[in-house]
């Protein structure tokens, strides 16, 4: 495996299909699953190690975010990954330059309670993509959210790639795999199962016929209470549809149920699609 830091040292063969896959390191098996998926697909696979700065707000986690090059770099060889690719600041961001803003489905939820994070998102994907060329980019649900402004981004710009969004990898007792997890205290960890668990048992009650307005308000006030009496802060518990994102009180095959809470310093967010 090959590893860059600079733009001007990504080169591939003409006709070689790329794959890429954007992270900010601190790998789990939901990445390494990634990688192994656009390995079985493409011809060469990069995998870009970048913590982004501009999708980080005031107070967030960006300097304790877990950060192990050697490691990550190990990993990534393992999977078979060709290219990792792992720029500085300075070679991402030159100087304070164009934001990508992508309307309407980055306004609510994470749009909301993390301002400027999407535009963050949004600018540092795009410029992976520009510098990358790939020829299919690949993201975990997990983020779905973020998977919904990257793929309309995508389509808004006529960019010319296919956006693959890959299934949530789970640990055995549910929780969605994530980087932040490692902020998990023991405690923490063994309680930190209750929001997928929560979702699920969301989604079931909501699949009950002839359901009306009241009757799913209820649930969903259910469930988040349900996460506030463990000791959670919910951010919010949402039933969404996928093309606005805007809340809903009816089922359709395009709506997900969305949350995000915190735990102790830790802020867990997962989904799951109806």
């Amino acid at each position: 495996m090959k590893i860059v830091t600079r733009i001007s040292e990504l080169s591939h063969d003409v006709g070689t299909s790329i794959g890429l896959v954007p992270t900010m390191g601190g790998f789990h098996k939901g990445h390494l699953q990634l990688m192994k998926t656009a390995k079985e697909e493409c011809d060469l696979v990069v995998a870009s190690l970048f913590v982004n700065p501009t999708q980080f707000g005031e107070g967030e986690d960006f300097e304790r975010y877990p950060r192990n090059l050697e490691r990550d770099a190990s990993l990534a060889e393992e999977v078979g990954v060709d290219v990792l690719f792992a720029p500085s600041p300075e070679e991402v961001y030159p100087r304070l330059g164009s934001v990508i803003h992508v309307p309407v489905v980055s306004k609510l939820w994470e749009g909301s309670h993390r301002p400027g994070h999407f535009e963050g998102v949004a600018t540092v994907v795009c410029k992976l993509l520009n510098m990358v060329g790939p020829d299919v980019a690949y993201f975990g649900l997990k983020d779905l959210q973020q998977c919904l402004v990257v793929k309309r981004m995508v389509e808004d710009l006529n960019m010319p790639l296919t956006i693959s969004l890959q299934p949530t990898v789970r640990e055995e007792d549910g929780l969605a795999m994530s980087s932040r997890n490692a902020y998990l205290t023991h405690e923490e960890r063994l309680l930190a199962p209750s929001v997928y668990r929560n979702l699920s048992e969301c989604k079931q009650k909501l699949q009950v016929p002839d359901l009306t307005h009241e009757q799913a308000e209820g649930i969903l006030h259910h469930a988040k209470t349900s996460l506030e009496d463990d000791g959670f802060r919910v951010d919010y518990f949402e039933l969404i549809e996928l093309e606005t994102t805007k809340a809903v009180r009816n089922l359709s095959m395009q709506c997900a149920l969305i949350a995000a809470a915190r735990l102790g310093k830790t802020r867990l967010i997962d989904n799951v699609l109806l």
